[in-house]
This record gives C-alpha cells, structure tokens and sequence, in this order.
C-alpha cells in the first residue's frame, strides 16, 4: 500500500477511534419520580440521591406489569438478573419477557447493577423444565448459552406499552440509558414505569 493511503488509513482509524471514546456513557436509573415538569423529571435515585432527567420530544414509555412464569415458553426472549451459583448456573433474582417487537434487544451476558456480581443474560428460551427448586430454563444468546434456576417466589414482569401520562410523581421507574449531554444533564428516549404500585425488579 503506498504511504499516501496508508496514512488516510490510520487517519480514518484514529478519527473513528476518537468518536467511539467521545460516546457519552449511559446512566442506569432506578428510583421514584417525585415531580414532574414539562419534560423535566425529578428523581429520587435508589441509593437516596436526587436526579433531574429530561425525557426527550418522542420519549417511549412502557409499563412493567406481573406476569406468570408459565408464560415463559420455548422461544420467548427473556431478560435474566440472575447471581452466579458456584456449579455454574444463573440463580435468577428477576426475569423480564420482551415483547416479539424488542427480540433481540441488548442480547448477552453481562455484568450487572441490581447487587453486587450480579448478572443480566438477555437470550431466547430454549427448554425450560420443572425442577426441585424450581424452573430450569436454557437460554442460548449469539455467543453462548446458560442454564438459568428460576426459583418460585422470583418476580416475572413484561414490558407492555404506556403513555406519558405514567410519569407522575410516586412512579417507581428504571431507565436502562440516560444519556449525560455536555452541559452535564441526562436525557432519556425510554422510561419503564412500573404499573399497579410495583417496583420494576431489575
């Protein structure tokens, strides 16, 4: 390759790499919305700590409603908070169903907020099986697979479509992405209420 395009090479390179470092990172909320202005959302944080986010122009909003675990089925994409158990299995703490739309959404394996080493397996269902301490699920995403322990007593929501109208104050929400802007305030395109007094479990 002659130096001319070699150097507009590793130009383009540098230039791309500059603009993947320049990607603010997202900001997980969890808390309680205490007031509401215009699109200005004030937030008690989990942990005590008073946020402002404003929702953008065509923020989606979506209700985390209680649903059964036999509603999870070979094929459904499912998201997993789970604790690592020492034979390698997921305990789950929370397991949330996406709707068909959402397939796809954040697939993986990842580290996680909700505690400490916990973990956030979003794949397909690929067998799920009664077993002695509960439901035994096998969720395979692109690059691997898991075997989940879902326990009885282990909160199953899905995300189902809301309206701005659910952001008001005592909501209990969890925004999976707000984004810090450059003047320092969060911004979020997606709020996920949870409906009928309940706290979004993951």
């Amino acid at each position: 390759m002659p130096k001319s395009q070699l150097f507009a090479a590793l130009l383009l390179v540098a230039f791309a790499s500059a603009a993947s470092a320049q990607q603010p990172p997202a900001v997980r909320i969890r808390g309680t919305i205490e007031a509401v202005d215009g699109a200005m959302l004030s937030i008690k944080s989990r942990d005590g700590a008073d946020m402002k986010v404003r929702t953008t122009d065509n923020v989606a909003v979506f209700g985390v409603a209680k649903t059964d675990l036999s509603e999870i089925k070979p094929g459904s994409y499912i998201g997993v908070t789970a604790m690592p158990e020492p034979d390698g299995t997921q305990k789950a703490i929370a397991v949330h169903i996406f709707p068909e739309n959402q397939r796809g959404a954040a697939e993986g394996f990842r580290p996680w907020d909700l505690r400490a080493n916990s973990t956030m397996t979003n794949a397909t269902v690929a067998e799920t099986v009664k077993g002695t301490d509960g439901q035994n699920i096998t969720v395979k995403y692109k690059d691997g697979e898991r075997k989940v322990v879902v326990p009885p007593a282990t909160p199953v929501v899905t995300f189902v479509a809301g309206d701005k109208s659910e952001l008001k104050p005592g909501a209990k929400i969890i925004i999976f992405g707000a984004v810090k802007k450059d003047d320092g305030t969060l911004e979020a395109n997606r709020v996920n209420v949870g409906r009928d007094g309940i706290t979004p479990p993951m």
